[in-house]
């Protein structure tokens, strides 16, 4: 076989896909459609996590200028007033970047693709499209049309990452598991040279900057949001009220009313105007055979916590390092089998948050409005998430062992290194400073496993940010996937030597007789 994986689709997910692969140095072929990338803006959000993932392939000096990071989220009820805020202006970044990027898509997606010219070993064919695809023997047969040639290809592994729409998601016939949410929404990007007007909003916190948030009027009239943009990019999504047709609501005339409150006195241009059905939808299935949904293939989210790219770059983030052990020879086919019970109850939870945000935001009637207003104050005094990173769960099941499964921080050190570049990806094994070297299986050195230990190894921790967290979780040491996620906490040195044997034992299938003795 010439390739060991195929990616079907080469949107943001498809690009990265790809760029993760080829960083492990996996064969992959990717095949799009499409010749050139979409023009217009659709996704606009990442988060920190997002970009952890760029700085592992290597293009955060490449992709960071072209996003704006930003302070948060905020939601304004029917009163006028805040009723929900989840800012981060003047908080500290313990996963070393901020909680909140927006982009402008196309120039992402430039990005992503002009990565794959690093590796010899990926090969991107645009205007290509897959007409049938088999299985057999553990092998993807998948025949491809380029113009008037038509050719086949056999690689070991293909991920669809061909959209909402997924013609791969339909060959295979995969059924989407409807969430119940579906609105209509007017979606608005518009270049503007100067600031927004804002209504005087009751209760903004005073380290809250409207022009760094993404703003959301839960306004029964009309409800809609606001977000910045790279450069002097803006985008609104207003909802369609009940009976407003479609087309007339994406007359020039009628998308220039609707901005024009926002834009008094400043110079723009209106770069589209679109409507779109905002959806919740999540695949029955995730893998067939050894075929995997990825994205939008795998599922669809309202937009309303900016997580829908995330959660599709999470997806391949994921898989992307159980194939490559798999592919080595360092782990089982069945740690494929990981992924979508790892995946998928991360994605019902934040579609699940969001499609509750969509439920109370989109209240067209004003005593409900009240009534929500006053029950989501309460609920926030309450003390719920901060932020919206901070709706993302942990792994729950899968390569996870108990009470773990969260993302681990990345702090710098006294030379502004990150974590990850001073101790590089795969299996880590961080202990704190006191703490006592273990015997490791020599299977650990197999599945690419490192050891660092705060205070050596070039491991300095000058403001006591891993300190404070092994003292907060009363934690010796903590093993890190590739993904950045923990695998697990052990409380002194006798548990240090059982994570690792457990690793290899969940990674292996079946504890090595060396154990015993």
């Amino acid at each position: 076989m010439e390739f060991d994986v195929a990616i079907i689709g080469c949107g943001p997910v498809g690009a990265l896909a790809a760029n993760l692969l080829g960083r492990r140095g996996i064969r992959t072929l990717v095949v799009e459609q499409a010749a050139s990338p979409h023009p217009l803006p659709r996704a606009v959000h990442i988060d920190h996590e997002m970009v952890r993932i760029f700085q592992y392939i290597g293009l955060t000096g490449t992709i960071l200028p072209l996003m704006r990071d930003t302070d948060g989220h905020l939601h304004v009820g029917a009163d006028g007033g805040v009723i929900r805020y989840m800012g981060t202006g003047g908080q500290a970044r313990p996963f070393g970047w901020s909680n909140d990027y927006f982009f402008y898509q196309p120039e992402l997606e430039d990005a992503l693709r002009a990565g794959l010219s690093r590796f010899a070993h990926v090969q991107l064919r645009l205007g290509c499209r897959l007409t049938r695809l088999e299985q057999a023997g553990g092998q993807v047969v998948l025949t491809l049309q380029e113009g008037e040639v038509e050719s086949r290809v056999t690689v070991r592994h293909a991920i669809a990452c061909d959209g909402a729409s997924s013609p791969l998601r339909k060959l295979l016939g995969v059924r989407l598991d409807d969430l119940g949410f579906e609105e209509p929404w007017l979606v608005v990007d518009a270049e503007v040279d100067g600031p927004l007007s804002f209504p005087s909003i009751a209760g903004l916190p005073p380290q809250a900057d409207l022009q760094r948030l993404s703003v959301m009027m839960c306004d029964p009239s009309r409800p809609a949001t606001i977000v910045p943009g790279p450069r002097n990019l803006r985008r609104w999504e207003f909802m369609l009220l009940p009976g407003e047709d479609d087309r007339e609501m994406m007359r020039p005339e009628r998308v220039a009313g609707l901005l024009a409150p926002w834009v008094r006195g400043v110079p723009h241009s209106i770069v589209r105007g679109a409507t779109y059905r905002f959806h919740g939808l999540v695949a029955e299935r995730w893998r067939v055979g050894n075929v995997f949904l990825a994205g939008d293939a795998a599922h669809q989210t309202p937009p309303f916590f900016g997580q829908g790219m995330c959660h599709g770059f999470r997806d391949v983030a994921n898989l992307a390092w159980k194939l490559d052990m798999v592919l080595k020879g360092q782990a089982p086919d069945a740690l494929l089998d990981t992924y979508q019970p790892e995946r998928e109850p991360h994605v019902r939870s934040v579609i699940g948050a969001a499609v509750a945000a969509g439920r109370y935001i989109c209240v067209l009637d004003r005593d409900k409005a009240a009534e929500r207003d006053r029950t989501i104050r309460a609920q926030m005094a309450g003390g719920p998430p901060r932020t919206a990173a901070d709706l993302i769960p942990a792994i729950a099941a899968g390569i996870v062992r108990p009470g773990a499964g969260q993302r681990f921080i990345q702090p710098r050190d006294g030379d502004g290194r990150l974590l990850d570049d001073i101790t590089g990806g795969g299996w880590r094994l961080i202990l704190r400073a006191d703490a006592c070297m273990p015997a490791l299986p020599v299977l650990w050195r197999v599945v690419g496993g490192t050891v660092w230990q705060v205070g050596q190894d070039g491991l300095s921790d000058p403001e006591g940010q891993l300190s404070r967290w092994f003292d907060a979780n009363g934690a010796a040491a903590v093993l890190l996937r590739p993904d950045f996620y923990i695998y697990g906490i052990a409380t002194d040195a006798g548990g240090i030597t059982g994570l690792a044997w457990d690793l290899v034992r969940d990674l292996v299938g079946g504890v090595p007789a060396a154990r015993a003795a």
